[in-house]
């Protein structure tokens, strides 16, 4: 391809979220998307019996209002619910209130990767009914029809299947910390639909047809999925033939059409008679602004500098992938936070320097987000009976080399099945470190003297003996021995004439 001919790719989304409330958008019905026996959080309001009146859950408003101010955008002090009208089996109403001209929230961004994604406008709705079909015969379970579901809606401004994956991601991350929604992906409480388009890169004013990609279930899927169709109409176009505008959903291997959209569909948007305008004051607006949790990135900037001693997170997870499993998982790095007070507070007592203080840190890291976190199997970690300070004097009792790596790991799993502390457990057990000298010489003689043969095969450059001699050590120890002090004096005796 002629580098003046080459071609970019255009990629805006549309995100519908359910929120967590008790109730659902207009009427007293629980919200429980998890409900499996269908039909029974139902009532006249959202079936849409004739006569009924709607009320907005003020609830779900200030969770909108809340990821809004957290995706710094324009909240608006009037917003008004329209009817979007059109005929499915899973609307009962026959329309479904949403949000047209005057949304909640616009004008906002999400920065990802040194880049700011615009976001469009964030708007308030109900959700639909859901379909099964089953034996040639279609269900509608209308238990979902009328939860809250938020829709955010961002500027063209993806140029691919990686950005809208970390853009995903971090929304999600910030939906958890603001406790608006789970947004888990695979139960359908976070939905992304894609519009891809690819266009000639020396036009700036060229727009390509636009492709919707629907059903998707998760971020792995909706990476693959705009990558492939990017793919695809870039082949279409360096062919000669044309895009079509349609939809297309994904198999978990390639795109498939779903239905042609020569022309788009008419809503006959109109002003929800039957409720009134949400007023939100200034001071309404401040008051929800200041009550906004820590949220990811600051959580990601204090993080670094109050715990890893760096200026900014990118410089420490360059440095280590764990760092952002403790932003990821809230429960997580609450634990985390709460144990590196404790070191914190211990260093300050003892006057530990500032070098030694980032080791001390990267420990805890390491045995939580390795050793510890692979023995929860799906426990939250606020259920486990090891508490933060136990934690904390086990990271120190390492640090002080008064128990092996080999050692701490055993300490570590009695620690979780009984919740006792490290050193009742070392005590008990007799698993202390092994420092001295004098107690570590006669037991390398011992094993020299078992096989005296070798010294000599050392001695003709047999280096795999020196491993075999620290593991005969470590097992008759019970790897309590201290592993580069026994190194030094194994390697002392061998060279003994």
């Amino acid at each position: 391809m002629h580098e003046s001919d080459r071609l970019k790719s255009v990629i805006g989304l549309e995100i519908h979220v359910q929120l967590r409330t008790l109730s659902k958008m207009f009427c007293a019905c629980a919200n429980d998307p998890n409900e499996t026996t269908p039909n029974v959080n139902i009532c006249p309001i959202c079936l849409g019996h004739p006569g009924t009146l709607p009320t907005a859950n003020a609830e779900a408003v200030k969770k909108v209002v809340q990821v809004g101010l957290a995706l710094n955008c324009e909240i608006s002090s009037k917003s008004e619910f329209t009817r979007k009208s059109y005929f499915y089996a899973d609307l009962p109403k026959g329309y479904q209130i949403s949000q047209s001209d005057n949304p909640l929230c616009s004008n906002g961004f999400l920065n990802i990767s040194n880049r700011k994604i615009r976001i469009q406008r964030i708007h308030l709705e109900e959700d639909t009914g859901r379909l099964a079909h089953e034996k040639g015969i279609s269900l509608v379970d209308f238990n979902r029809a009328g939860l809250p579901l938020m829709e955010l809606v961002t500027e063209p401004d993806f140029c691919d299947g990686k950005e809208v994956d970390e853009f995903s991601r971090e929304l999600q991350l910030i939906l958890r910390y603001l406790n608006a929604s789970d947004a888990d992906m695979e139960k359908g409480e976070m939905r992304i639909e894609a519009n891809v388009s690819v266009q000639p890169e020396k036009d700036i004013h060229a727009s390509g047809t636009k492709v919707e990609l629907k059903n998707i279930n998760s971020f792995h899927a909706v990476r693959n999925a705009i990558d492939y169709e990017i793919a695809r109409q870039s082949d279409l176009i360096n062919c000669g033939k044309k895009v079509a505008q349609e939809t297309r959903g994904w198999d978990g291997q390639i795109t498939i059409l779903q239905r042609k959209k020569e022309i788009a569909q008419e809503y006959r948007y109109f002003p929800e008679p039957d409720l009134p305008p949400i007023r939100l004051s200034e001071k309404e607006i401040e008051d929800i602004k200041n009550n906004l949790p820590e949220l990811p990135e600051i959580k990601r900037q204090r993080f670094a500098k109050e715990y890893f001693f760096v200026d900014s997170a990118s410089e420490f997870r360059s440095e280590s992938g764990d760092f952002e499993s403790l932003i990821r998982d809230i429960n997580l790095g609450y634990y985390f936070e709460k144990t590196a007070s404790e070191l914190l507070s211990w260093m300050k007592d003892e006057k530990i320097s500032h070098d030694k203080s980032g080791i001390l840190i990267k420990l805890l890291l390491n045995y939580l987000t390795t050793d510890l976190k692979s023995m929860l199997n799906g426990v939250s970690i606020n259920d486990i009976k090891i508490t933060p300070e136990n934690f904390a004097e086990l990271i120190i009792l390492i640090f002080q080399n008064k128990i092996s790596s080999r050692i701490a790991k055993d300490v570590l799993r009695e620690m979780f099945n009984t919740g006792r502390d490290p050193s009742h457990i070392i005590e008990s057990k007799n698993l202390a470190q092994i420092n001295d000298e004098s107690a570590i010489r006669p037991l390398v003689s011992e094993i020299l003297s078992e096989y005296p043969k070798l010294k000599d095969d050392y001695k003709k450059g047999k280096l795999s003996v020196m491993q075999f001699l620290i593991g005969q050590l470590m097992k008759k120890t019970r790897g309590t021995i201290e592993p580069d002090l026994a190194r030094k004096i194994t390697e002392e005796e061998l060279n003994k004439s």
